[in-house]
């Protein structure tokens, strides 16, 4: 099992790198989130992997660090999520948001990742629930308030992107109402 690569990147061809170990070129498909971050071409590279042997191919997933690692190796887990549908979620969302999403039963989050469906989104909150949340991706996937799961629900209903309704839920004072917060989020995004 191939399990961290570290060499030069040769290539980048979204969503596929072309990493030289020692003279051997290996291709890597990793999340768009692993993407974003990389070296230039020519630079020293390290990537912890994912090997999947199927009776037609031999593939090699890379991620930035183990936890994005860990929770791919989570979603490929569950039924009728393979490795590419695995991929599209770490590359639409933050393991943050992610955990966020399990730890408040949002399937509305999930399902605007492209290949997920509702069904598919509802077998995820399900079945990650309690194996992802508190412990993966803690920085913003405490537990919520309901006043500020109701707040950012609402955001993200008038087409405020996660990114921007979390960010706006901040600047609302906890123990808000829901409309107060609303109102208050909403002024703190007209500002931005």
């Amino acid at each position: 099992m191939i399990g961290r690569l570290s060499g030069i990147l040769l290539e980048k061809n979204p969503p596929q790198l072309l990493v030289d170990c020692g003279g051997v070129g290996y291709e890597v498909d990793v999340p768009m989130s692993t993407f974003y971050n990389l070296p230039g071409v020519g630079e020293k590279v390290v990537l912890f992997t994912h090997q999947a042997i199927r009776e037609d191919a031999h593939l090699l997933f890379g991620f930035g660090n183990a936890e994005e690692r860990a929770v791919f190796r989570q979603l490929i887990k569950i039924t009728g999520v393979g490795a590419r549908t695995a991929l599209s979620i770490l590359s639409g969302m933050s393991i943050a948001d992610l955990a966020q999403a399990v730890t408040l039963q949002e399937s509305g989050r999930l399902v605007k990742v492209p290949g997920i469906g509702k069904k598919t989104a509802e077998r995820l909150l399900l079945e990650l629930k309690g194996k992802l949340g508190a412990d993966i991706g803690a920085g913003g996937a405490h537990a919520v308030p309901d006043s500020q799961s109701d707040i950012l629900n609402a955001l993200l209903a008038l087409g405020y992107s996660d990114k921007e309704a979390l960010l706006a839920l901040k600047t609302v004072p906890a123990g808000s109402g829901v409309s107060d917060g609303i109102k208050q989020a909403l002024k703190a995004l007209s500002k931005g």
